[in-house]
């Protein structure tokens, strides 16, 4: 595990991660989900599978109150240390649990807003990692798309809002099981990695026990045709310092 800072969001924030082989790191999804979530003013938000803290700080930067959750304990460990250094933790609480265990941990409807990156594959659809850090974050092995969902539902007030970013090519699964749980999807952005591409992930906003009606909005290309990393992209990386 490295020491050393580096920079989130232009320099906005400094955060320590995880080596490769130690969890999860920031990337363009991690950076896309964090613009994507547009919170109300004093909403209660829980981030499940938080990492090291990287989407729960952003949050907090732009002037929520976060809680955090993760099973892997280095990594609360890691995103206390980092809620520290950047002077949030009044803004942010991390939690290390399994989020199996929802209804020990919290009340039913304890939250207004949900974010999460949910691992990119279940167990039986890829090869697992000599890493556990890395299976259990990316891989499933903990924490099924299901099990997100499902506590999701238990854990959002009515009309609360979930908010997630997940492979383009889990849609069809997603979709199955928002309806089988009454989480409405209602925004839904997919991402380009550059025009004439597949997509390759969605960003979705669904909502707890809401009617239908699925709005898709315009897609956004990380880079654009001359290869060059798109305006919409680079306004993903911009906050303001105290909004």
């Amino acid at each position: 595990m490295s020491d050393e800072r580096e920079n989130l969001l232009h320099g906005v924030l400094k955060i320590k991660q995880p080596n490769d082989n130690e969890g999860p790191r920031v990337n363009v999804d991690t950076i896309l989900l964090a613009h994507f979530v547009k919170p109300r003013h004093r909403e209660k938000i829980l981030e499940i599978g938080c990492a090291h803290g990287a989407i729960s700080l952003i949050l907090a930067k732009r002037g929520y109150n976060v809680t955090g959750l993760d099973i892997q304990p280095h990594l609360i460990t890691m995103a206390r240390e980092n809620a520290m250094y950047n002077g949030l933790s009044d803004r942010l609480s991390f939690i290390a649990g399994d989020l199996k265990d929802y209804k020990k941990l919290w009340a039913a409807q304890s939250f207004d807003r949900i974010v999460v990156n949910p691992p990119y594959d279940e167990p039986e659809n890829s090869k697992r990692s000599p890493s556990d850090a890395i299976a259990t974050a990316m891989q499933g092995m903990d924490c099924t798309l299901e099990d997100v969902i499902r506590a999701s539902k238990y854990l959002l007030k009515n009309k609360g809002h979930l908010d997630l970013v997940i492979r383009t090519n889990r849609a069809g699964e997603l979709f199955t099981l928002l309806d089988k749980y009454n989480v409405a999807p209602k925004i839904m952005k997919p991402v380009y990695p550059k025009p004439g591409s597949l997509s390759s992930v969605i960003l979705v906003d669904a909502v707890r026990a809401s009617s239908h009606g699925l709005k898709i909005e315009a897609p956004l290309f990380v880079l654009g045709q001359d290869g060059e990393e798109t305006d919409e992209l680079l306004e993903a990386y911009r906050i303001e310092a105290s909004e």
